[in-house]
């Protein structure tokens, strides 16, 4: 085997494993056990992002543990056609050709899209494949694609049937930018530092004025009413008067509602039924006029009157120009508010009345909120939930039209002539009331219409088909927070009304990735890692460990190329090991399953300690928490297996023939089941080195063809665990003491030890080893039990131990004599030294961390930095304070 280098095999066994049908669920069979997910489909026009990485390497790691723990696995992948974002890919391209889509004309925009995303639109999943995702490919839909759009159609019509969807002249979000509407949660607001105008309006009859406020003064335009709260003493005698409406000269009533803050303002507000949310509820409580003064561009309408055709920014300072002369304006304040902005472009959004088609989900929400009553679903981390609840308990009809033709056009038709509306699952020739020629709506649906039926529209509803009956409802849903509302929530609702069952059983939210210091990642601030990049530098196989052992539930993950370097250096560790181990094989065919009956400890420790590692491995997967599998199987892999028992086999090898055998065997068992047990994290290499082990007692062809490792209670060896860590704790003593001591490796020195010590008879059993592994000419059993009477003088050594020796207490009781090898005198004056240097880097920086100030000013990531440097510098003061005790020790006993 030549050193670790993944570019030489990992897009091998990638290719290899799609081609032979690895990711293929198996056969049906009887009572089998079944486990199934759908990728949260990414859009067509994206490329990998760590968020990307992150999703897919979670999913992808639970597929390999199932289906190697003998489930029927399907990974469903698939990509979702993504309404406005494609939209806007191929508009740009009009542009930069010095065209557009209107001269284009629709039918001609539409096929030269379906042509970029040809030729475009796979870049997302091939660098997917260089991920190592094991989606079943055969299976690979499109949201787009004929037989998702035909599931489309039957449940729009379905549900406009069932009276749940209803073309209305409705308060919607626009986008100016996108020219489309947009639904309630894909606007987000931030909040901005804007003004407050009090404007006057004079009652009709001119004895008074009411004042109103407004961060809009564009909007009065359309004013139909002023309210006041009814218990609101100081309006009482004026509700049922009118105003007239500056400007447009148009007479409004005063009306009373409990919507009103008395506490805001002057208690008076404007009402703006067709550009304000909490307006249109009132106009229509109220049955006030809904008038838009303003177009789906964001200018001003004909209802504006003189300001027809401004556009909003150019109408308010003409008004308050206006205003100012004929002091209608009273007073401008600073006033923060919040702003709603487009999720796609961030422009903000203006609300307006339009004809658009809404789908009632009232009772649909409700039904997924008794499916997470009844367990039928469950969200992990399990504080989600109270999330998802908050905001179905709200929700409000859903605004499913865009103003799009990229997407599912709208299957509803209308004949002029009679005005008759047509919903169809086919396209109609004719109206048949009239027999009039039909024109289809032009719009298109919101992308998350189509995504909210994923889960059993990519397994081929509305037919009733074998993989409906096997794999849904799917087992799990790995997705970010940020899409519970867009799509979660959705895919519930449909799931339950058209399959009459959750659409998945399990829910888990994964946290953010961001940067080291807790950043999120961005181009502006310079902090991206690009995964494809890591992936070239790294390997595949790091990349995804440093995700899986970051993924801690419920924090986010702090990312950076010096954590994936780390864990490229204990993939490498890996690959080390199994070049040992082929190497100790000696071409010898060796059975790669683990013995029954062992006689040496350390082979004995090693396999309890592979059983431990298996069930804790097995424990964490199944309870979604990949940190503390990857936490345990790098603990197990590095610490154990490479640090101890390699180093120990090296020993065992220069033993008799029996030895030398059950060693062997025993090492490959161990790299064979350590090999299963990491493939769902690190594919790529664990298939490599699956290749090289010996045929005997592995399973054929792919590792992924291998059962996924089971815990082994008689592997388990409590006796072996507890002489084998005494041993190993009495070696990492003594090395401790020659490391801190500066005691040179290569001098081999004597070691006393307790003969009455617990663990006394395995040293004894096991004194070659120990001795090679501590760098000892000799290792002696004696008695403690008459302390003060040997060679120091009375200073409390056993008689038979020699004066100047170092004491220890790990694992066994044990004395290292040092004298005449080190200069007691000018160490102890060394570590003070050091002491005092560290003391005054540590006061230094607590000194930093008690200042308010520097707290207050510095950011996070600075404070963070400084603490960990506090706890280091610490843990160092805590190591020199041993080690000079130690010394000092030694010079009281000499």
């Amino acid at each position: 085997m030549a050193g670790y280098d993944p570019k030489q095999f990992e897009s091998k066994w990638y290719e290899r494993w799609v081609d032979s049908g690895a990711f293929a669920p198996k056969a049906p069979e009887d009572g089998e056990s079944v486990f199934s997910m759908v990728i949260p489909p990414p859009n067509v026009t994206g490329s990998l992002h760590m968020g990307h990485a992150l999703n897919n390497t979670l999913q992808d790691i639970l597929t390999r543990y199932r289906r190697m723990d003998g489930d029927a696995a399907l990974w469903l992948p698939g990509t979702d056609h993504a309404g406005i974002a494609t939209q806007n890919v191929v508009e740009r391209q009009l542009l930069a050709e010095g065209s557009d889509r209107h001269e284009l004309g629709r039918e001609a925009f539409v096929e030269r899209t379906w042509a970029w995303k040809k030729e475009s639109g796979g870049r997302i999943t091939e660098q997917l494949r260089a991920l190592g995702v094991s989606c079943d490919w055969s299976r690979e839909r499109f949201t787009l694609d004929e037989g998702l759009s035909r599931a489309v159609r039957e449940v729009f019509v379905t549900l406009y049937e069932d009276g749940l969807i209803a073309r209305n002249r409705y308060l919607i979000n626009m986008c100016p930018r996108c020219h489309t509407a947009l639904s309630d949660i894909e606007v987000e607001h931030r909040d901005e530092k804007g003004r407050l105008w009090h404007l006057d309006y004079p009652l009709e009859d001119g004895s008074a004025v009411i004042s109103v406020a407004t961060t809009r003064p564009e909007t009065m335009l359309g004013d139909t009413a002023v309210a006041v709260h009814p218990d609101d003493e100081r309006y009482s005698s004026l509700v049922g008067k009118c105003v007239i409406l500056p400007v447009m000269k148009r007479r409004i009533p005063i009306i009373a509602d409990t919507y009103v803050d008395r506490a805001f303002g002057s208690g008076a507000v404007k009402i703006t039924p067709g550009h304000d949310p909490n307006d249109f509820e009132i106009g229509l409580r109220h049955q006030l006029p809904m008038i838009s003064v303003m177009n789906n561009d964001g200018t001003m309408s004909e209802e504006a009157g003189e300001f027809a055709g401004m556009t909003t920014a150019e109408c308010r300072e003409a008004l308050l120009r206006r205003f100012e002369a004929d002091a209608t304006l009273t007073k401008v304040e600073d006033h923060e508010h919040a702003v709603g902005t487009c999720y796609r472009c961030h422009s903000v959004v203006e609300p307006l009345l339009s004809l658009q088609w809404f789908l009632e989900v009232k009772d649909m929400a409700a039904e997924t909120l008794k499916a997470l009553d009844e367990g039928r679903t469950r969200f992990v981390p399990a504080h989600w939930e109270k999330t998802y609840r908050s905001w179905i308990e709200n929700i409000r009809p859903w605004c499913i039209s865009r103003q799009l033709w990229w997407g599912h056009r709208i299957p509803a038709w209308y004949c002029d002539p009679c005005s008759k509306t047509v919903v169809s699952r086919e396209d109609p020739d004719r109206c048949p009331d009239c027999g009039g020629e039909l024109r289809q709506d032009e719009d298109v649906l919101d992308t998350w219409f189509s995504s909210a039926l994923w889960p059993f529209s990519t397994m081929g509803w509305p037919e009733q088909t074998e993989d409906l009956r096997r794999f849904y409802p799917t087992s799990t849903l790995v997705t970010g927070f940020d899409i519970i509302f867009f799509w979660v929530a959705r895919m519930m609702m449909m799931g339950i009304r058209f399959m009459g069952e959750v659409p998945f059983r399990d829910i888990y939210i994964h946290a953010l990735v961001r940067d080291e210091h807790g950043q999120k990642m961005s181009k502006s601030k310079g902090n991206v890692i690009d995964p494809l990049d890591v992936v070239d530098r790294y390997g595949a196989d790091a990349f995804r460990f440093t995700l899986a052992a970051f993924a801690a539930m419920g924090r986010d993950v702090r990312l950076s190329e010096e954590r994936i370097g780390g864990y490229r250096n204990f993939v490498n560790k890996l690959w080390n090991a199994a070049r040992f181990a082929e190497m100790k094989r000696e071409g010898a065919e060796v059975d790669c399953t683990m013995p029954g009956q062992l006689s040496l400890l350390p082979n004995r420790w090693i396999r309890s300690r592979l059983a431990a590692a298996v069930a804790d491995t097995r424990k964490a997967l199944d309870e979604y928490r990949f940190n503390e599998a990857a936490g345990r199987i790098y603990q197990f892999t590095w610490h154990e297996f490479c640090d101890w028992y390699i180093e120990i086999v090296k020993v065992l090898m220069e033993g008799n023939a029996g030895q030398q055998q059950e060693s062997r065997r025993v090492l490959t068992a161990v790299l064979e089941t350590l090999l299963r047990l990491m493939h769902p994290l690190i594919p790529f290499v664990t298939e490599e080195l699956w290749q090289q082990l010996p045929q005997a007692g592995r399973a054929g062809g792919s590792i992924q063809n291998a059962s996924y490792p089971g815990y082994v209670e008689s592997w388990r060896d409590e006796v072996a665990e507890a002489e084998m860590g005494a041993l190993i704790e009495l070696v990492r003593s003594v090395r401790n003491i020659r490391s801190e001591m500066n005691i040179p490796p290569k001098l081999r020195l004597e070691l006393y030890a307790d003969a009455a010590a617990r663990e006394a008879s395995a040293l004894a059993a096991n004194l070659p080893l120990v001795e090679r592994l501590a760098g000892l000419s000799a290792c002696h059993l004696v008695e403690v039990s008459n302390p003060g009477a040997g060679q120091d003088g009375g200073h409390g050594l056993p008689a038979a131990v020699p004066a100047g020796s170092a004491h220890g207490v790990g694992g066994i009781e044990h004395w290292l004599p040092v004298a005449g090898h080190v200069d007691i005198a000018a160490e102890a004056e060394r570590l003070r030294k050091a002491l005092a240097k560290l003391d005054k880097d540590l006061t230094r920086v607590e000194r930093k961390l008690a200042d308010a100030a520097f707290l207050d000013r510095a950011p996070q990531q600075v404070v963070d930095k400084e603490k960990r440097k506090q706890a280091a510098l610490a843990q160092e003061r805590g190591k020199l304070l041993g080690s000079l005790g130690r010394v000092e020790a030694l010079g009281a006993g000499s």
